[in-house]
């Protein structure tokens, strides 16, 4: 890499590159999108832990106050002066009982800030009884909330260690104990304890004693259950202690006596006071408690100080405990109850003060140490910040006007830093709750969402841990703003939500949150970007919920996304936006009559019909997927203007199979496709049975005509050579033999177009994994009714139902006949998810037919193949198996009604059909039912919304293939090598070397295509059906793998595409279809991906020989032109993956041979009558014109455009004529004859060098002026001969270097590099 950069100037790189563009190297990539790069699967998320598995509530709290004012307990030794503020209240300035009363009043008021609603009830220095009685009856008013027991115990001994805390008896004549355990009993659960005592954790310790005793019992129990309220555990109790079980309360002076109360209650207030107190690091040092006092503002008002403060000291406590809580811990403690978050936050804030006094408080469940969190300094600076500004504000001469605090301006710069840092090993920004506080800050939330969408957009991890922080109840909330530039924040932001936790729909729709991205998707100003993700927020609401889908209807949204597809109305729309609308419109009628009725009215299904032919695979996948859910649906009664509605459907999907190639978009119609089967499956085993019976007519003649051999759909091998199509290999499903496994290679288990359809073991289940071998000479008629293989599907679709008998109705000219014959072409598609859904749909209608053949024998009716039945279905959801043994009911029984239920609301209190009544004149009959499995779904819709997953903050940009600098510079480098090696070649060049053999390997079968790796030392060999790998250099064979897993085909065309990136292979086969394959080595081992597979030849031309499947690939336009045993060569638009192109040859014979001339825009094709048919590329016309050149008077072997030889043409006739031409001037320049004929050809695409196999077999190299250069022939003797029958040659595209593949299964190298000595 470093060489070439240094050999070549800026200039002369940039020569480089446009030499690259001009001579194809630098030509675009094909088949490198999301749709053929990854799995069609949704994106797996983690397990949503940031959910509250319960909300709570606090909804009652008793405040137990035993101070006995003016009496000290005995047990402890006050100093002189002490604490004595109670609730900030100075209990010698009011007689015993007024201060009692006042601080009691007080805590109900401090505990009110927190939790206003709460019911309180106190109690003064009470005697055992009342707390019992004030316990219970909180409990049972409470049910299943949470109940808050605050004791002060100021005025009482400390607790024992028996587990008793203490309080009076009626004359306050002594001190009662109170049993902990006892407690337990009477606050039951859940509930949270706060003890302001000394000593107090010993209250802790034994609380959780106690329960675990409790919990011991119970088992002993054997699940008894007591009556009365539930007893405590430690899991559902919250406890809060001042002090460890050894310590005493602070005693100060100069502090309040309830330092823990006042601390969990007034927070600010007792910072505040303890920052005064501490009197160092300030930036006011005479600031004093009263100058604390007249801070102005409240504590709800956050433009003013003191409501300021107050937000800030939540956004830096709910910080320390995200970063140090477990995150469990902290959803538990911080996000369940709004009061239980509050005493949390403040009880850090104890923590801190407390231990600067020599206490520790003690909570269960425990925290870790936060009192030197660093955000505690971040703290003190904004407490210095504003007690600076004090003096000033104060000064009632002066106008200062408040400077608010920098803080959260500067966090978000800190988060903003993280984000541009990168994210890799490093732990969460610490910044995170913080963004939270200032979601709802109208100075702070636009640049906090634009940071917030930027962590969001980091993947599903960042999604999580905004949710865990508790950011969803503001998202939630701003959505009822009204701001418009806050509209493309956070449509982005709940994008990023719903792509990872779907279950928020819920939420959305309570608060009618699906409004406001109505707005957005109705608002023709936003951009596509963001109305895209407006309806894919939508589609979440309404996916699978039905109350979604109803809200949504009656906001108008089916019109809403009509609009979007009215580009006078909305505007241009890009693909992503088109596919989201579709889809969100395939949601909202899913299972919805309502919605269908609807989009009826609105002729949503027609608008719909017009995006079939869109331009994007993904776009016309979402359009099916929306006209598959619109006609999907329940057995319920039926309707002549939706049957005629569903027809209409059907007719449209079918028109699109012909000209569709892309995978994505065939396997949402053979979904679409089923549901349709499913709603109407009696029509459709009418259908199928009369298949049948043409089936088993044309067996009869085939055993009178002894038929043992059957060709495949495309003929033969290319050349015109007819390869004997053995059956030995044809092997079908069997329950009999369950020992027989089906083969694997790289690619998984093989066969899947062999499964069996219909095969039931004796337990009714399908049988997926046996085998049952037919000897070459059996025909397919005399395969058993139920094996349905490849080869008999094929069969199945050549029925064409030319002999009904007139009179029998129009059932079989009808859309069920049309669907039908597409169900069974989808069925053995080459792409195998594509041929799975397509086989489910065609099993379950032929389950069907031997139930509705043997009861219609019982039944006369008039008209059997009415459309419009006058009795429901008799296959029900409920039903069992298929068997004759299932459970019967009297249904009466029509084999061809439709299954379908009729637009609009569904019928009360209708019957289900096995209830239903035959008419008196009917026989009762029992009829066996069936069970129908639902129509399959795919993952389209799921795969679809993965790109809101992933990290990229550009939608329309995650659908294309991004630009790898790295890449590019490799691609350059492979460029390079190939120069080299042409202009090395040119040099070492030796003819007399050319008949020298160099190596020899011997392939499992016969090779039938060679193709050499564009820049590796490997070439792939295409025997019938695999597919190996070669290294030609070291002689060794590095893998093999399997190109389809039908042996009635063979593979006839081989092509290397994206040659200047990461080269696929292009394989045809005889039946038609091409498969891509990527191919790359792990481990040593071969692997072999199927990227993309299609039917790319229409139907073959009735003929006794046959060309195979032929192709052409044009690299500049990404076109790829197929053809064979028709009249007509296919051209497909890989970039859209449709057929774009049908050129008629005009011809009564097959194209031979394709290749392209893209310097003149020239497609030639050489046909089996001899002539060459040139066709313009430019011209699209469905009319294009033909040059026709009378170039041979045989089939044409080979046609080869070579143009780095001065624009020559090389055709290759069978009979033994070779031709040079000038593709410039269409006359010939030189030519030469082989008397012996030729059965391949291959040209060298830089050396004048043209290679030829003969039947005789021999191999004969010419140049271009006709002179033979060498001759390898047939010598007999003791070696025998050298080389069998030439099956396939091939040149290597840059070297002197061929390899021959001959009948019995040898490789041949041969080589005109003098370099290389032979071996």
């Amino acid at each position: 890499m470093e060489n070439r950069i240094d050999c070549f100037t800026d200039d002369e790189d940039s020569e480089l590159i446009d030499h690259i563009n001009e001579c194809g190297w630098g030509y675009p990539i094909a088949f490198q999108e999301k749709r053929h790069t990854e799995e069609i699967t949704g994106t797996e998320t983690e397990a949503q832990t940031w959910q509250v598995k319960e909300r709570m509530k606090t909804v009652t709290v008793a405040l137990v106050m035993c101070l006995n004012v003016g009496v000290d307990p005995p047990d402890v030794q006050k100093i002189s002066p002490c604490a004595r503020q109670e609730c900030w209240i100075d209990p010698t300035n009011y007689t015993p009982q007024k201060a009692l009363e006042a601080i009691g009043n007080n805590l109900q008021k401090q505990y009110e800030r927190w939790q206003h609603r709460a019911r309180y009830k106190q109690t003064l220095d009470p005697t055992v009884e009342e707390v019992k009685r004030l316990c219970t009856s909180l409990r049972r008013s409470s049910k299943e909330e949470r109940v808050l027991f605050h004791y002060n115990g100021h005025g009482v001994p400390k607790p024992t260690v028996n587990g008793e805390i203490w309080v009076f008896n009626k004359t306050y004549t002594q001190y009662i104990p109170l049993s902990i355990y006892d407690l337990q009993t009477w606050m039951g659960t859940p509930s949270i304890f706060v003890y302001d005592c000394s000593n107090s954790g010993v209250i802790v310790n034994l609380f959780n004693t106690f329960a675990k005793q409790r919990e011991q019992e119970m088992q002993q129990m054997n699940g008894m259950h007591s009556i009365g309220p539930v007893l405590s555990d430690s899991k559902n109790c919250i406890q809060l202690a001042a002090c460890s079980e050894t310590e005493l309360l602070p005693m100060n002076p100069e502090l309040p006596a309830d330092l823990f109360t006042s601390c969990l209650t007034t927070p600010i207030k007792m910072a505040l006071q303890w920052f005064c107190l501490q009197r160092h690091g300030s930036l006011v040092p005479s600031v004093t408690m009263s100058l604390i006092e007249k801070i102005p503002g409240r504590l709800i008002d956050r433009r003013t100080p003191l409501g300021e403060l107050n937000w800030i000291f939540t956004a830096i406590t709910d910080t320390i405990a995200w970063n140090t809580l477990p995150r469990d811990l902290f959803q538990m403690l911080f996000r369940q109850d709004l009061l239980v978050a509050s005493l949390f936050r403040n009880f850090l804030l104890a923590d801190r003060i407390m231990r600067s006094y020599h206490c520790t408080p003690v909570s269960h469940p425990a925290l870790p140490p936060t009192y030197r969190h660093p955000m505690w300094a971040a703290w003190d600076h904004v407490v210095d910040v504003c007690v600076s500004q004090l003096p000033a504000m104060l000064d009632e001469t002066s106008n200062y006007q408040f400077e608010h605090n920098p803080f959260f301006a500067q966090h978000l710069t800190a988060f903003q830093i993280w984000l541009q840092l990168g994210v890799e090993d490093r732990g969460p920004p610490e910044q995170l709750p913080i963004v939270l506080q200032v979601l709802l800050s109208q100075v702070h939330r636009l640049r906090a969402l634009e940071l917030l969408g930027s962590f969001l957009d980091l993947g599903p991890w960042a999604v999580n841990l905004a949710l865990s922080v508790g950011i969803f109840p503001y998202i939630l909330k701003l959505l009822q703003s009204q701001a418009k530039e806050l509209r493309p924040l956070l449509v982005f932001i709940w994008a990023k939500i719903l792509a990872v936790d779907q279950t928020r729909q819920t939420d959305l729709i309570k608060d009618k949150g699906h409004v406001y991205f109505l707005r957005i998707l109705q608002d023709p100003q936003m951009s596509c970007g963001h109305r895209t993700m407006a309806a894919f927020v939508l589609a979440e609401v309404m996916r699978d919920y039905l109350e979604g889908q109803n809200k949504c209807l009656q906001a108008n949204v089916i019109a809403t996304c009509l609009d979007q597809f009215d580009e006078a109305y909305a505007g241009p729309t890009t693909p992503q936006l088109r596919q989201w609308v579709a889809i969100c419109l395939g949601y909202v009628w899913t299972n919805y009559d309502d919605a269908r009725w609807r989009g009826v009215r609105d002729s949503a299904h027609e608008k719909l019909y017009e995006l079939l032919n869109d331009p994007f695979p993904e776009v016309r996948a979402a359009v099916i997927f929306a006209l598959g859910t619109f006609v999907d649906n329940q057995p319920e009664a039926g309707s002549d203007h939706a049957t005629h509605i569903d027809h209409s459907v059907a007719n449209a999907l079918l028109s699109v199979r012909p000209s569709e190639g892309s995978p994505l978009v065939l396997r949402e119609l053979a979904a679409a496709l089923q549901r349709f089967v499913t709603c109407y499956d009696s029509s459709f085993c009418a259908v199928a049975q009369r298949f049948l019976d043409e089936e088993k007519a044309g067996d009869t003649e085939n055993r009178r005509k002894s038929t043992s051999s059957l060709p495949s759909p495309f003929g033969g091998a290319r050349g015109g050579r007819r390869i004997n199509d053995s059956l030995s290999q044809n092997h079908v499903l069997s329950p009999r033999h369950p020992t027989n496994r089906s083969r694997h290679d790289s690619l998984g288990p093989i066969p899947h177009n062999l499964q069996l359809l219909r095969p039931h073991n004796d337990d009714g289940n399908m049988s997926h994994d046996s085998y049952v071998s037919l000897s070459s000479t059996v025909t397919s008629s005399s395969l058993d009714d139920t094996h349905l293989t490849v080869l008999r599907l094929k069969r199945l679709r050549q029925i064409s139902l030319t002999g009904v008998p007139a009179g029998s109705g129009v059932l079989y000219s009808s859309v069920y006949t049309n669907v039908w014959k597409l169900l069974l072409s989808l069925a053995i598609d080459p792409y195998p998810s594509v041929a799975e859904i397509g086989r489910n749909a065609v099993a379950n209608i032929l389950d069907k037919v031997p139930i509705i053949s043997k009861n219609s024998q019982r039944y006369n009716f008039d008209s059997q193949m009415s459309s419009s039945p006058k009795h429901p279905s008799v296959f029900s959801e409920e039903s069992g198996s298929a068997s004759d043994d299932a459970r019967t009911a009297s249904v009466p029984l029509t084999p061809y009604s439709r299954r379908r239920k009729q637009f609009g609301p569904a019928p009360e209190n209708q019957p289900h059909p096995s209830a239903l009544a035959r008419p008196s004149s009917q026989a009762s009959v029992s009829v066996p039912t069936i069970h129908v499995d639902r129509p399959c779904t795919t993952e389209f819709c799921s795969w679809s919304a993965s790109v809101f997953v992933k990290p990229s903050t550009n939608v329309s940009a995650a659908h294309t293939r991004k630009h790898d600098p790295l890449k590019t510079q490799v691609n350059e480098d492979h460029y390079l090598t190939v120069q080299k090696d042409v202009a090395r070649m040119r040099e070492t060049y030796a003819t007399s070397r050319l008949s020298e053999q160099r190596f020899q390997f011997k392939n499992a079968k016969t090779p039938l295509c060679i193709e050499f790796h564009p820049y590796d030392k490997t070439y792939f060999v295409a025997d019938k059906c695999d597919i190996s790998v070669w290294n030609w250099e070291k002689g060794q064979k590095q893998g093999v793998f399997n190109n389809n897993d039908l042996t009635l085909t063979k593979i006839s065309s081989m092509e290397f595409i994206n040659k200047s990136d990461d080269p696929l292979l292009l394989v045809g086969t005889d039946d038609g279809c091409v498969r891509i394959w990527k191919n790359r080595f792990e481990e040593n081992q071969l692997r072999a991906k199927l990227v993309t597979a299609w039917q790319a030849a229409s139907e073959p031309l009735p003929s006794s020989r046959g060309a195979g499947l032929v192709l052409a690939w044009d690299p500049r336009n990404l076109h790829l032109y197929s053809a064979g045993d028709s009249r007509n060569i296919q051209v497909w638009d890989t970039t859209t993956e449709q057929r774009r192109q049908e050129l008629s040859t005009a011809a009564d014979s097959s194209v031979t041979s394709l290749t392209l001339d893209t310097q003149h825009n020239l497609l030639i094709a050489g046909c089996g009558d001899g002539t060459l048919r040139l066709f313009d590329t430019r011209d699209d016309s469905t009319n294009s014109k033909t040059k026709v050149l009378r170039a041979h008077e045989s089939w044409i072997v080979k046609a080869s455009y070579l143009p780095e030889q001065s624009n020559l043409l090389a055709t290759a006739g069978e009979n033994g004529d070779v031709k040079i031409w000038d593709v410039r001037t269409l006359e010939t320049l030189q030519g030469f004859t082989l008397n012996s004929g030729i059965r391949c050809m291959d040209a060298h695409p830089y050396l004048p060098l043209i290679a030829c196999g003969t039947p005789s077999p021999s191999m004969y190299f010419h140049s271009h002026n006709a002179d033979e250069l060498a001759h390898i022939k047939y010598y007999e003797g003791f070696l025998g001969q050298r080389i069998g029958s030439v099956t396939a040659v091939r040149f290597h595209p840059r070297l002197a270097h061929l390899v021959v593949g001959t009948a019995d299964s040898y490789l041949t190298m041969y080589s005109g590099d003098t370099r290389l000595q032979s071996g």
